[in-house]
């Protein structure tokens, strides 16, 4: 395995030629363009970083400086990281949805004065927003359409530069003479990258990451599960996210596996099926969404087909588990299993992608256990973990054959775990942040006087597994005014394990009673619409029908009474909802960059609506500035119904 020389690795570009050297002629990185696959061996990357770093250097790049890095999953905007850490310069990846402002603050905070752009469209955001940016000097660019006309003096092609670090090289031996030289002069200890957290709670904060504690986690993984230089990664997850730096650059470099980048986020799932990974990630809204697409298209199947499909996923539920971990299984459970593979878990996994995966996670959000269930029921060796930017990602992991879908596993590898008398979960870990950037208070802020990080989620260690638990934020979990337990999250997730709901957001503290606010799921809505003839013109239409609105007072009533049989949050059940009008959105400032709801300012955006919901009215009008893709603004208004719910007793559940 190619970990086990990543002690004397310390910083990236070193694992680089490293990998160079032990795995030269294998695949590093792959990219689908123009519908056909192109493929680079370790040995041709580092050929490529080494001239793009003295490209950078002769436009000026300097050790400690930092450079953005903006846009999608494309192997030169990888590269851009790793020329950059070369130098001893410090990446800054910025989310490629950002809109102009999020955009501005990252590049302005991180004292950037060059940024390594995907194509037109990062250019046009950053332009926009050029007189905040008074120390950015050049974008450097990949995808060259569409900019043909514009003022090229503060613009130069990712090409040119490569191709003229190339030239130098082949010029003179002094600048790659230099270039080892700055490799050497690295130290494990030195910034390596800043991700910027996703700001749920308010201001996103620059995490500074070195090389030698990213390494160090990583190692620790990879040998957890046992990748290695024929891993192969599917790279579709934002390079601002610290998932994406973990479980595909650091990890990657440090196994010297495989990462394939899809040719557009639309393709991904697509090139999903095509690159056949072996180690997968996705968060439980992209397993939900497959899912939800597999059963729309079972609905439209023929009756046979349908029978077969549902009587062998009965046949996964029996034993699929237990054989997934090697467990006793009679003969004829195994043999049922064995013809299910052949006809329906096998193909559906093929169609899904997942004919190769031989470890895939999830994490971000509390994932259904029935999701859960079917994915490792087929043959999907799915597991969770936990983690935090602060920690460089993983916090706990579960390994192989200790699974269960209401924990996060144990603590990872070296990792040490406590629980403070608040029951907020506190964490030592090899890859921990080393600050925050410019921000020593808010860093001190995060840490105990004995060094652990305060991860501001609120958990415990469940008795008969030992594993980890995660309730809620810890701020977030409050209390109803007759002092019953309230935490959001958790019937948050539990409403959005239903694939009708896409969103929920949870009030209660200091209130006398639950309400929740939820967002319908437009392609499970819309198929149910299509089968049940519901005509509808919009998204809105459909989200206020009536029928609508009596399905998902099903699932909230299911609800109900699962809390309604746990004795610390009976009194916590939904006695009133409404759907909006309009989905949650992060260019609206609803949600962040990964997704999570800002639920401090979804409440003060709606705020006419939580009112409504406390105050007995029967419906309430709204009007909402949006933004549409195209970064206009618009207002969307509505008069949203408001639906009242019975509370569930624990004998009704029982029963």
């Amino acid at each position: 395995m190619a970990s086990n020389d990543s002690a004397i690795a310390d910083t990236f570009p070193r694992l680089l030629i490293r990998n160079a050297r032990l795995f030269g002629s294998r695949p590093s990185m792959r990219h689908k363009d123009l519908g056909i696959w192109q493929t680079w061996t370790w040995a041709q990357v580092l050929e490529i970083v080494r001239a793009y770093a003295i490209g950078l250097h002769r436009l000026g790049l300097k050790r400690g400086e930092t450079i953005a890095i903006v846009g999608s999953n494309r192997p030169k905007l990888y590269w851009s990281v790793m020329a950059a850490q070369t130098l001893g310069a410090i990446p800054v990846p910025v989310y490629a949805d950002a809109v102009a402002d999020e955009l501005s603050f990252v590049l302005a905070h991180a004292d950037v004065r060059f940024a390594a752009v995907e194509d037109q469209e990062q250019i046009d955001k950053i332009q926009s927003v050029q007189d905040r940016l008074p120390k950015l000097e050049l974008m450097l660019y990949d995808e060259p359409r569409g900019l043909r006309d514009y003022d090229h003096a503060s613009l130069r092609s990712m090409d040119d530069v490569i191709a003229d670090g190339r030239k130098a090289l082949a010029d003179d031996p002094q600048p790659g003479v230099w270039l080892d030289a700055e490799i050497a002069a690295t130290k494990g200890s030195d910034p390596s990258i800043i991700l910027y957290t996703s700001g749920t709670t308010g201001t996103s904060k620059g995490v500074v990451l070195s090389g030698e504690r990213s390494i160090k986690a990583a190692s620790d993984t990879v040998a957890f599960d046992k990748l290695d230089e024929y891993d192969v990664a599917l790279a579709y997850l934002p390079i601002a996210w610290v998932g994406d730096h973990y479980l595909n650059y650091a990890q990657g470099l440090v196994a010297g596996f495989c990462m394939a980048c899809p040719e557009s986020a639309d393709t991904a799932m697509s090139d999903l099926r095509e690159i056949g990974p072996s180690f997968y990630f996705a968060p439980p809204r992209t397993l939900e969404a497959m899912l939800t697409r597999v059963m729309i298209r079972m609905e439209d199947a023929g009756a046979l087909k349908r029978k077969m499909f549902h009587y062998f996923l009965g046949v996964a539920r029996r034993y699929g588990e237990r054989i997934l971990n090697d467990q006793p299984v009679p003969l004829t459970g195994r043999l049922l299993y064995w013809l299910g593979n052949l006809l329906v878990y096998g193909p559906l996994k093929n169609v899904l992608g997942f004919s190769r995966v031989r470890v895939a996670y999830t994490a971000g959000e509390a994932i259904g256990p029935d999701l859960f269930a079917f994915y490792r029921s087929i043959g999907l060796n799915l597991k969770q973990l936990y983690g935090q930017t602060e920690a460089f990602l993983y916090v706990t992991a579960q390994p192989d054959g200790e699974i269960y879908s209401d924990t996060v596993g144990p603590a990872s590898p070296n990792v040490d775990i406590r629980i403070a008398d608040n029951g907020e979960v506190l964490f030592k870990s090899p890859g921990q942040f080393t600050g925050y950037f410019k921000d020593a208070a808010k860093t001190a802020e995060a840490l105990t006087p004995d060094g652990y990080v305060m991860t501001g989620d609120a958990g415990y260690f469940d008795d008969k597994s030992g594993h980890l638990k995660i309730i809620d934020r810890a701020k977030d979990v409050g209390r109803l005014n007759d002092g019953t337990m309230f935490p959001p999250k958790y019937i948050e997730n539990r409403l959005k394990f239903f694939p009708n709901i896409r969103e929920a957001v949870a009030f209660g503290d200091k209130r006398d009673f639950v309400t929740v606010m939820l967002n319908i799921d437009l392609t499970a809505v819309g198929s149910w619409a299509e089968r049940n003839n519901v005509s509808y013109a919009s998204y809105q239409e459909l989200a206020g029908h009536p029928l609508v609105y009596d399905m998902l007072a099903r699932n909230v009533a299911e609800v109900n009474r699962s809390l309604a049989a746990d004795k610390m949050l009976a009194g916590a059940q939904i006695k009133r909802f409404l759907v909006l009008h309009k989905e949650l959105d992060a260019d609206d400032g609803e949600l962040t960059r990964t997704q999570k709801v800002r639920r401090g300012f979804v409440a003060e955006r709606y705020a006419p609506l939580v009112k409504a919901l406390y105050d007995g009215s029967s419906e309430a009008d709204i009007s909402t500035e949006v933004t549409f893709e195209d970064g206009r603004k618009g207002v969307i208004s509505a008069r949203v119904k408001i639906r009242d719910m019975a509370p569930a007793s624990a004998m009704e559940n029982a029963a």
